[in-house]
């Protein structure tokens, strides 16, 4: 697939030239192309994250953008910030009961997944960082854009870079 995607991050993209020394940029950009497409269905009682990782694993994928997932879980285990300051201070929510996967996005950085999930009950939509514990319902589908090996995404996510 020859689509262009650029990823915009305020983290230092290990080797793209800058001193660590230097003001840090508020941006950092590199372009990359989508190689090819990785569909993963997950069953019913399957742990979501390990299921990416199973994916990433057999795959072989290093590097990737999370384009999309859907589904449902019968729980979920998530983190999200709760302060405004540094150091960031998480809160961690593990709850049980019937719940649609509404959204998965995120990247595989150096094989490392880095995922958000959006789910909702019959009342409110929430979400945060995707933990082991999130399992699935009916089903899930995760779709990952597989970007080129040789990009050097493992500091993007990298919050000590500031």
């Amino acid at each position: 697939m020859k689509n262009a995607i650029g990823v915009v991050s305020a983290i230092l993209i290990t080797g793209c030239g800058l001193a660590a020394a230097q003001t840090v940029p508020d941006a950092v950009s590199v372009s990359a192309e989508i190689k090819r497409v990785v569909i993963v269905r997950l069953k019913y009682d399957a742990d979501l994250l390990d299921g990416i990782q199973q994916a990433v694993k057999n795959e072989k994928v290093k590097n990737a953008v999370i384009l999309s997932g859907v589904g449902s879980v019968k729980s979920y285990h998530v983190h999200a910030v709760n302060n405004t300051t540094l150091p960031a201070k998480l809160a961690y929510t593990q709850r049980d009961g019937p719940m649609d996967l509404i959204a998965v996005n995120g990247y595989v950085l150096d094989g490392r997944i880095h995922a958000h999930v959006t789910i909702t009950d019959d009342q409110k939509a929430f979400g945060g960082h995707l933990h082991e514990g999130t399992k699935v319902f009916t089903f899930a589908i995760v779709t990952l854009g597989v970007l080129d090996d040789n990009l050097d995404l493992s500091r993007f996510d990298d919050s000590s870079w500031r």
